[in-house]
């Protein structure tokens, strides 16, 4: 199908695989500042991103999720590419590993023996309560 005014050409890739790659109506994502939204023909903009879900909004309406664990955005007029640090297609995320994750990462930051430990827990465990968002949010759409 060819790009038309109305979508945009969106890939999600990590260092590990191409995750997704297509069109798209709409995306939404977590940017170092916050949400972004990105509609077809956005200004060019370079920025960090925060872990959590790429939502990407396909020309029939429907949603494909994917979470990312932080990287780099670059968005073109005609294209949006998300070099993620790690992508996973939510709807492939283990919640009981990421419910894991999040406890260690809490034990950690309560018997910290230094700053780097601390900041290294932190980061863990904004990874993990993202990744359970992310799977949240699925469970909402699907209904269940």
């Amino acid at each position: 199908m060819a790009i038309t005014a109305a979508t945009i050409q969106v890939d999600v890739v990590s260092a590990e695989a191409s995750i997704y790659s297509g069109e798209a109506k709409f995306v939404a994502l977590p940017g170092e500042a916050g949400e972004l939204g990105i509609l077809p023909r956005h200004t060019p903009l370079i920025t960090r991103i925060r872990p959590g879900a790429v939502r990407i909004e396909l020309p029939d309406g429907s949603e494909e999720l994917v979470f990312v664990a932080g990287g780099i955005l670059e968005v073109q007029p005609g294209a949006v590419t998300v070099l993620a640090d790690t992508a996973v297609r939510a709807h492939d995320l283990d919640e009981a590993a990421a419910q894991e994750a999040k406890q260690r990462a809490e034990a950690l930051m309560e018997n910290r023996q230094g700053d780097f430990e601390y900041a290294t827990a932190s980061a863990e465990l904004a990874e993990a309560m993202a990744q359970l968002q992310t799977i949240q949010r699925l469970r909402r759409r699907a209904g269940g």
